[in-house]
């Protein structure tokens, strides 16, 4: 191309850059839920299988969604394809909302003419993808819900009962109490002193502490750590693994059955797979597959796929089903989720609620042993 010619495109992508950014400006603040996005993809497959317009169909859309951000998106969409745009450039230009993933889809099915079916693969994945996750949620909210309830249990008694404790014992000359007691009241002491100037510190250090975490896992490097370690963590490391693998596979299969390219699919697959571990490995092994090796050696060297994976990959590769294989892995690796989820929260739940009783039963017996010691005390003299 010539010069002229390469300086027109770098204005014209310039422009379209800066007109995509003009229209994020413009929309709602707020993120769109996942399970928001599942039913948009749902309803816009039905009302297209039905023959309804494009515009139509977005217009109804736009009506029918509860967020007002996706339904400023949608608007967006309409006046894009009434301006002759295709439905593909519309969304791609809200990256923000539609992951590469539906873009992708949405470009195969228009070029392949099978937009109607894209759609409905679409939508499917969608609500395999929020099923999945709503799984993982359910499973983790038990413990953390009990880990809360035990935290404000702790944080109660030492900060308000423990003190009045303090005042009882001191009162009836307690100056010598057994370690387990004279710990708790060290550590209520030191919560409760110098109030409110303490509690404020201290809770602007645990803020700190969250805030740097979450800017540190924004970072390449913090995110790879991060994703690394959990993917090594006992029994939540092998769960972390496994919902990584049923991503991989269902997405790939997803956008190589709606006739993607498979470079193309891998680079929004890398996307999707939501850890950075398994995304730089199937990055690399674009690279390689676009030198022209087959897929499933690339996978095998980057140490994080099982064999199981890499030779149904291969097989699916040399016998061209590679979808139906990857559909396949997806399946067996979300009921190997499933499973372990529910093995994990009946495990979990026992464990939680002993421990639970154990933190509030040691405190229960701090708090009574020096009164104990007391009325022991209190017997013997008597007794003498």
């Amino acid at each position: 191309m010539p010069a002229s010619g390469n300086v027109r495109a770098g204005k014209h992508a310039a422009g379209a850059s800066h007109a995509a950014r003009r229209q994020q400006a413009r929309l709602p603040f707020g993120r769109v839920k996942p399970k928001d996005l599942s039913i948009l993809a749902r309803q816009f497959s039905t009302l297209v299988d039905a023959g309804v317009s494009m515009a139509r169909c977005l217009t109804v859309l736009a009506e029918q969604t509860e967020s007002a951000r996706l339904r400023a998106v949608v608007q967006d969409l309409r006046r894009e394809i009434e301006g002759g745009a295709t439905l593909s450039t519309a969304m791609g230009r809200h990256p923000g909302v539609f992951p590469t993933l539906a873009t992708g889809l949405v470009r195969a099915g228009e070029v392949g003419g099978a937009l109607e079916q894209t759609l409905d693969r679409l939508a499917a994945f969608l609500e395999k993808d929020l099923e999945l996750r709503r799984k993982v949620h359910s499973a983790m909210a038990y413990p953390a819900l009990v880990m809360l309830t035990a935290f404000g249990i702790v944080l109660f008694l030492v900060t308000f009962i423990l003190p009045k404790f303090a005042i009882l014992f001191k009162d009836l000359g307690l100056t010598k109490m057994p370690g387990m007691t004279q710990a708790l009241m060290d550590a209520s002491h030191f919560l409760t002193r110098g109030f409110p100037a303490r509690q404020a510190l201290l809770l602007a250090a645990a803020a700190g502490i969250l805030l740097g975490g979450k800017a540190l896992l924004r970072t390449r490097c913090g995110r790879r750590l991060y994703d690394r370690a959990k993917l090594h963590v006992p029994v939540f490391g092998k769960l972390s693994r496994r919902i990584a693998i049923a991503r991989f596979a269902r997405t790939f299969g997803t956008l190589l059955v709606s006739g993607v390219p498979v470079l193309q699919a891998m680079e929004a697959v890398a996307g999707a797979v939501d850890n950075t571990v398994f995304a730089e490995a199937i990055l690399k092994a674009r690279t390689a597959i676009s030198e022209g090796e087959s897929i499933g050696p690339p996978l095998r060297r980057s140490g994080v796929f099982p064999p199981m994976v890499v030779h149904m990959v291969t097989i699916g590769e040399e016998t061209g089903a590679l979808d139906g294989m990857l559909a396949k892995v997806a399946d067996f690796y979300e009921q190997e989720v499933d499973a372990a989820l529910q093995s994990l929260t009946a495990a979990l739940e026992p464990v939680m609620i002993v421990s639970l009783g154990g933190v509030v039963g040691f405190i229960v017996i701090a708090m009574l042993l020096p009164l104990v010691d007391a009325i022991t005390h209190l017997t013997d003299a008597g007794g003498q």
